[in-house]
């Protein structure tokens, strides 16, 4: 027999004879190459990340094709797969990450290839990358891209592991189930996070809008001022939707109106700036900010929703360390909203969930180590009567054992940051460092909330300036709302009682309050409004980075 005829009669026999072959070997293909290679010879080129979830979800299969149909060929629910894919780039992250350019690839390769073995190992590749795709995407969307602790060892929440093969294992059994539903229900519950997704889609159409021209520097624009760059911030605020076109607006003058001062100053209030209409350096440089920076801040604030639970309690205390303010909550109410201090760049406010169990009503402060080294050294070193004109005690000791110790007694010049034996509890009164009040939430940083008779720093837009704890614009707000409206148990004149006495204080609350501090520069306010705030410990750039990394094999197994 000639060779072409004989190439020729076994092209005939692969047609006839592989179909079957086929259908019969698919899943013990799928399964030996889940069990045995997949570690040692990756899909079509690319690393499976889900690798022993993949092994579940197909024994659970019996080893059966999600993504093709009987025939084996690609089918319609692929189609749907790919397309659920685009969610990644809507929630910030970005959708070749997820093998879409090689499951892209693989199905051209396969459109009208002849019937082959090389065609049978590409439809098990694909059907490995979708699905570790959708997996892998799935857990993203749930617990975030990114390790928390691996970008910020300052973000002590825990993450709860999601339950994300229920939908792949029940996929026959639900008419409607696609993709994108199984993404979906893997999504944050909070509003606020998707009303960040839609504010990331607008920024990326101002990204590409020919509307967006650099605002020049200068000197002041006060209402009713006339400037040439009036025309631009007037432009500027229309596309924010933050001002309506026309109007009363004298757009030829360059008038500054009364209409364009309102909109900058409720510009000026999302932005955390002083809402006086005058626009100076802070005001522009806001303004200025461009679409490709607020969607790397919107991206960065979207993983960090994603690290956290869905329930933070029916009640619960909300700081935003990067937003320097606090709200408590009660039944999807906010019913105290007011200014706090946090922690300076270099002695950071941690994120962390905490319980509050109770008060401390005229506080003393036993000062931590570090800060009575590091800050109250140089003072007394300065002055020896710091110490009594602010109320110190130098102890030594604890407990039984504590001694009492005569500063006159202490040579200070001689001791350093890494020698200092001593304790300083400062005595409750005016001057003492936490006021009135404390608010414990017992937790391994040492941090809490606290009264302060520091007042001025409350008036400052960057109020970065404690040494980790949060100091509260109106404690006694907070303690009324905790013991008179929530617990019951006090009035206003048993609480002034205590105060005026002047005597340390423990009141325990009746059930735990959740004080949640977080750490957002891009949030959402309870009218559905966007909020931007300064990146106060440079957190959004590391996140980026960090989500727009490679990812590492392994590093993403729901």
């Amino acid at each position: 027999m000639k060779p072409a005829r004989t190439h020729l009669l076994a092209v005939v026999l692969i047609a006839l004879v592989f179909p079957a072959m086929a259908s019969n070997n698919f899943s013990e293909q799928l399964r030996h190459r889940l069990e045995i290679t997949a570690e040692l010879q990756p899909a079509a080129g690319d690393v499976l990340f889900a690798l022993d979830s993949l092994r579940v979800v197909y024994e659970h299969r019996a080893w059966q094709p999600l993504w093709l149909d009987d025939g084996l060929q690609p089918s319609a629910m692929l189609e749907l797969a790919v397309e659920a894919l685009d969610m990644a780039d809507e929630h910030g992250l970005d959708s070749s990450r997820y093998h879409r350019p090689m499951i892209e690839g693989l199905i051209d390769e396969l459109d009208g290839a002849a019937v082959s073995p090389d065609r049978f190992s590409a439809l098990i590749s694909l059907e490995l990358l979708t699905t570790d795709a959708i997996l892998t995407l799935g857990h993203h969307l749930s617990e975030g891209r990114v390790d928390p602790e691996s970008i910020d060892p300052q973000w002590f929440i825990p993450q709860q592991s999601p339950s994300m093969l229920e939908w792949l294992r029940g996929l026959e059994a639900d008419a409607d189930a696609t993709p994108r539903s199984f993404l979906q229900a893997q999504l944050p519950r909070h509003e606020a996070y998707h009303t960040l997704v839609r504010s990331l889609a607008l920024q990326r159409e101002f990204a590409f809008s020919d509307q967006w021209t650099p605002i020049p520097g200068g000197g002041l624009i006060r209402p009713g001022d006339l400037d040439e760059r009036i025309a631009v911030i007037r432009q500027r605020l229309v596309l924010f939707g933050g001002l309506d076109e026309g109007g009363d607006n004298d757009v030829e003058t360059g008038r500054y109106d009364e209409m364009l001062a309102e909109a900058v100053r409720r510009f000026q209030h999302r932005h955390g700036l002083n809402a006086d209409a005058i626009i100076g350096p802070r005001t522009l440089q806001a303004l200025n900010i461009t679409p490709d920076e607020r969607i790397g801040q919107l991206r960065a604030n979207l993983e960090r929703w994603r690290w956290m639970p869905d329930d933070l309690g029916d009640e619960y205390v909300l700081v935003n360390i990067a937003g320097f303010d606090m709200q408590v909550a009660s039944h999807g109410q906010t019913v105290i909203s007011q200014r706090v201090i946090v922690g300076q760049p270099y002695r950071r406010t941690p994120v962390f969930t905490g319980r509050m169990t109770y008060l401390v009503l005229n506080p003393s402060w036993e000062v931590p180590q570090r800060l009575a080294a590091q800050d109250q050294l140089p003072k007394i070193r300065a002055d020896i009567g710091y110490l009594e004109e602010m109320g110190f005690a130098v102890l030594q000791g604890w407990g039984a054992d504590e001694l009492r110790v005569d500063p006159h007694e202490v040579d200070w010049q001689a001791l350093s940051a890494r020698s200092f034996p001593y304790r300083l509890r400062q005595a409750p009164g005016p001057k003492n460092a936490l006021g009135h009040v404390k608010f414990m939430f017992p937790n391994r940083h040492n941090v809490y909330l606290h009264d302060t008779p520091a007042r001025g720093l409350f008036a400052l837009d960057d109020r970065a300036a404690s040494s980790g704890c949060i100091r509260l614009e109106d404690p006694g707000r907070l303690t009324e709302w905790l013991l008179i409206e929530r617990d019951g148990k006090h009035t206003a004149e048993s609480i002034r009682r205590i105060i005026e006495s002047g005597v340390e204080t423990t009141v325990r609350l009746d059930r735990a309050m959740p004080v949640h501090l977080l750490y957002w520069t891009a949030w959402v306010d309870d009218d559905g409004i966007v909020h931007y705030r300064h990146d106060v410990y440079q957190r959004d750039v590391a996140l980026v980075q960090a989500l727009d990394a490679p990812p590492l094999e392994h590093d993403s197994e729901p």
